[in-house]
C-alpha cells in the first residue's frame, strides 16, 4: 500500500476523544458554534456551497523529522459525493476521480502510466483510500464540523474554556477558538492507531483569507504527535465556481496533474 503524505488533509483521520483533566465548564458549546460560524461568514452560507475547489502549496517531512521536499495538491468537490484530486511530490505523485461508488486513479510514477494514459479503477485499497478520503472530507472539514448543528448524528459539548467538541460516531474534534476573532486556532483529535498509546493530530491555521463571503484557511500546518508533517504555506480557496461532473471526471491526456489555468 502505498503511504501518501498530502500537504492539506481535505479531512483528519478518525480519532478519539480527546482527554480533559474537568470534565465539563460553563460555556455553552452551541453558543462557541454560532460564534464561530459568525466569525466564518454565517452558517447559511457556509451551507450553500454547492461545489468548492483548493489549490495547496507546501513542504511535507517524514514523522522522524527528515524533510521530503514540496509538494502541490487540487483538491475538487461537487456536491454530495463527486472528488476529485490532483497532487505532486516526491514519489507521491497521483490523479484521483471517485463518485462515492467507484473512480479509477493515474500514478505517473508507476510503470508505463505516464507514456500510456492507462488509469487504473479503484479496487481494494485504493478504493478504501478514496471512500476514507470522501468521508473524512464530509465530516471533518468545514462541510461538517463547522455546520454540526446542522448535521445528524454530531454532538456538541465544550470541555475545556473556549473550546468545541464535535463527536460522531465516536470520533471526535476540538476546535480551539481565538477569543478575539471566535476564527478556529486549531483543530485537535487522537488517533487510534494504538489504544494503549494514543497519538496527538493537530491543524493549526495561521491565516485566513475570504472568499464569496467565507473565511478559509490560506496557510495552515499539521502536527502529528508533536512532530511537524506538513506545512501548507499558499492555499487557495473558490467555491461555487459552477464546477461541472465532467470536469472532475475528465482523465489528463499527459497522466499527470491538473492545475488551475488561472
Amino acid at each position: 500500500m502505498r503511504t501518501r503524505r498530502l500537504p492539506l488533509p481535505a479531512g483528519l483521520t478518525a480519532c478519539l476523544v480527546l482527554s480533559f483533566s474537568s470534565p465539563a465548564f460553563a460555556q455553552d458549546a452551541l453558543e462557541l458554534l454560532h460564534k464561530m460560524q459568525q466569525a466564518l461568514g454565517g452558517a447559511d452560507r457556509i451551507a450553500a456551497v454547492r461545489d468548492f475547489e483548493e489549490d495547496a502549496y507546501g513542504d511535507v517531512w517524514t514523522e522522524a523529522g527528515r524533510p521530503i521536499g514540496e509538494v502541490r495538491k487540487r483538491t475538487r468537490w461537487i456536491a454530495p459525493n463527486l472528488l476529485r484530486l490532483d497532487q505532486q511530490g516526491p514519489g507521491n505523485t497521483y490523479v484521483l476521480y471517485f463518485d462515492g461508488t467507484s473512480g479509477w486513479e493515474i500514478l505517473p510514477e508507476r510503470g508505463t502510466t505516464r507514456t500510456t494514459g492507462a488509469a487504473i479503477d479503484l479496487v481494494g485499497e485504493e478504493l478504501e483510500f478514496a471512500r476514507g478520503y470522501l468521508s473524512g472530507f464530509m465530516a471533518e472539514t468545514w462541510r461538517g464540523i463547522w455546520l454540526a448543528d446542522r448535521m445528524p448524528g454530531y454532538t456538541l459539548a465544550s470541555p475545556a474554556p473556549n473550546v468545541i467538541r464535535v463527536t460522531r460516531e465516536s470520533r471526535a474534534t476540538d476546535i480551539v477558538l481565538d477569543p478575539a476573532t471566535w476564527l478556529p486556532l486549531k483543530h485537535v483529535s487522537v488517533l487510534p492507531v494504538d489504544p494503549a498509546r494514543p497519538i496527538p493530530n493537530e491543524t493549526h491555521f495561521i491565516e485566513w483569507t475570504e472568499t464569496a463571503g467565507i473565511r478559509f484557511p490560506s496557510k495552515r500546518t499539521d502536527y502529528r504527535n508533536g512532530a511537524k508533517l506538513r506545512e501548507a504555506k499558499q492555499i487557495t480557496s473558490r467555491v461555487n465556481i459552477g464546477l461541472r461532473p465532467q470536469d472532475l471526471s475528465a482523465k489528463p491526456a499527459d497522466s499527470g496533474p491538473v492545475w488551475p489555468s488561472r
